[in-house]
């Protein structure tokens, strides 16, 4: 560690011009941006194209794992870039321009292969938004503050996607699936503009990467996966994130296909939609619950309760059948995945404060559970082909129950 007098000049975030609107806004309109298709593409493949062009659910799950894989193989590059990054906004921007000009080109390509690529360099860009808003975030405010406004970051991300998944709900009633490219497009330009907006000069890029002081000037800078591999509770938590998007990422595609199969193409995309928002809209109150909390109760059994409901909820899908009861249980993920999505950064922060790899650190565990989500896809439809949708469902509670475990025996807490 290097000395007092060697330690880099930062700015006091009390002092620094926090844009709390702008950082509002870019999390509402990057929301839709940052994940692509999402389980769109699930309904566009299986149902638009069908299987007359050799779409099925497995076909579809495979897809799903290619992009998820070349995506978690780009998180920890990306988290190595955003450490770097003097520019951080600018980042964010080509990401988003990137994201939208693949899944736009899916009408106009045809054929496993074509679809695969552009959905895989969807997930590619993709990875960079995470570490970027988390870095962004953090070179703003600084570690005190940080907690509190990931759970702002969370709400108004969520409060996006529940709007533009109502619009897109709304509007495929009359024009149909294809009415989710052109809001992505309309949202992505909101996302470069607002992003545009934000001074670079505002966000202190050593606080941004968690750095106690410059490599330059004496400190160790380990890789990502060297700070992972020596950081005990870091692997664990680690292992948990992988075990929980394993159980988690296939359900809403898994429901989006069954509603395919059941009611339409139409009234699928607009019921997906409405399984969206019904999630979207519990995960905003959970995220500022859990970010204005996290103090007080501790990082540890908030993140129990996520993997609680997450098991719960496998097992309720398998009830019934109807679209209605599916919308209402999909609600649940808004506690487990909004749980998630609060406290993830904020457990990396506290697991490689002062190391300088806050962001590489990030996206080396966000590689790890991105695993976990391109292999649910897989797993997920190749038990449905096998054996049904239920089977599937159980398979994916059990091993969110494993995660429980897991977490409630081996995780220390880390927000101390």
């Amino acid at each position: 560690m290097a000395s007092a007098a060697a330690m880099p000049e930062t700015k006091n975030p009390a002092q620094r011009s926090v844009p709390t609107v702008t950082l509002d806004a870019l999390n509402f309109f990057l929301a839709d941006v940052r994940d692509g298709l999402g389980p769109y593409l699930a309904i566009y493949l299986l149902v638009v194209r069908g299987p007359s062009h050799g779409w099925n659910e497995a076909t579809v799950g495979l897809v799903l794992t290619i992009a998820g894989i070349v995506g978690l193989l780009s998180q920890t590059p990306a988290g190595g870039l955003i450490d770097r990054a003097k520019n951080k906004p600018r980042i964010v921007i080509a990401g988003a321009l990137l994201v939208t000009l693949s899944s736009l080109s899916l009408p106009i390509v045809s054929g496993f292969t074509m679809v695969t690529i552009t959905q895989s360099i969807a997930a590619a860009a993709g990875a960079i938004f995470a570490p970027a808003i988390s870095a962004i975030t953090l070179g703003l405010v600084g570690p005190k503050l940080f907690a509190k406004r990931v759970g702002r970051n969370e709400a108004f991300n969520h409060a996006g996607n529940a709007v533009s998944a109502a619009l897109a709900g709304v509007l495929a009633w009359s024009f149909g699936p294809v009415v989710v490219f052109w809001l992505m497009a309309g949202l992505t330009v909101a996302s470069v503009i607002v992003a545009g907006r934000l001074k670079n000069d505002d966000i202190d890029n050593a606080v941004a990467r968690g750095l106690d002081c410059e490599p330059e000037e004496g400190c160790e800078e380990p890789s990502g996966w060297k700070t992972l591999i020596e950081n005990r509770p870091l692997m664990i938590f680690a292992a948990a994130a992988f075990t929980f998007h394993l159980a988690n990422a296939a359900m809403l595609t898994s429901v989006s296909q069954l509603l395919g199969r059941t009611v339409g193409t139409d009234k699928a995309t607009s019921l997906t939609a409405a399984c969206i928002v019904a999630a979207q809209l519990v995960m905003v109150p959970v995220a500022i619950v859990v970010g204005r909390n996290t103090e007080r109760w501790g990082t540890k059994p908030i993140f129990l309760v996520a993997f609680g409901f997450l098991a719960a909820r496998g097992a309720l899908y398998t009830v019934s059948n109807d679209p209605w009861w599916l919308v209402s249980v999909q609600a649940l993920d808004g506690i487990g995945a909004g749980i998630f999505g609060a406290l993830f950064p904020v457990i990396v922060a506290d697991l490689t404060k002062g190391s300088g790899r806050f962001n590489v650190s990030q996206g080396v565990v966000s590689s790890v559970f991105g695993l976990g989500a391109a292999l649910s896809a897989t797993l997920a439809g190749s038990i449905i082909v096998w054996a049904g949708y239920s089977a599937s469902f159980l398979t994916l509670a059990g091993i969110a129950a494993a995660g429980f475990v897991l977490y409630l025996t081996a995780m220390p807490e880390t927000h101390k």
